[in-house]
């Protein structure tokens, strides 16, 4: 079975710029759709943004103009690059497909 793996997160002061990275430990070109979520403290998970197969992409409201998720299909490997963070990014971040989750990776955006 496929697995999932986050890095690339830590501390940032608001303003800054961070770049995530989903390792799955296979093939990713026929999982379909891949998803980052986050759960912020004390928060339920939500959603924030996905790409298909193809490319296609969708965010959240909140990671709209900011955020940018991509895939690169020969190294396995989805990222999420996140500019103009601000304190209510703060949460860890998770890899998502169907049913697959990683252990999440955690964004504290702090001055």
């Amino acid at each position: 079975q496929v697995q999932l793996v986050e890095s690339g997160g830590g501390l940032v002061q608001p303003g800054g710029s961070l770049t995530l990275s989903c390792a799955a430990s296979g093939s990713i070109v026929n999982l379909g759709f891949m998803k980052w979520f986050r759960q912020p403290p004390e928060k339920e998970r939500e959603f924030v943004a996905l790409i298909t197969a193809t490319g296609a992409t969708n965010y959240a409201d909140s990671a709209k103009g900011r955020f940018t998720i991509s895939r690169d299909n020969a190294k396995n490997t989805v990222y999420l690059q996140m500019n103009s963070l601000r304190p209510e990014d703060t949460a860890v971040y998770y890899c998502n497909t169907a049913t697959l989750w990683g252990k999440g990776t955690l964004v504290t955006v702090s001055s």
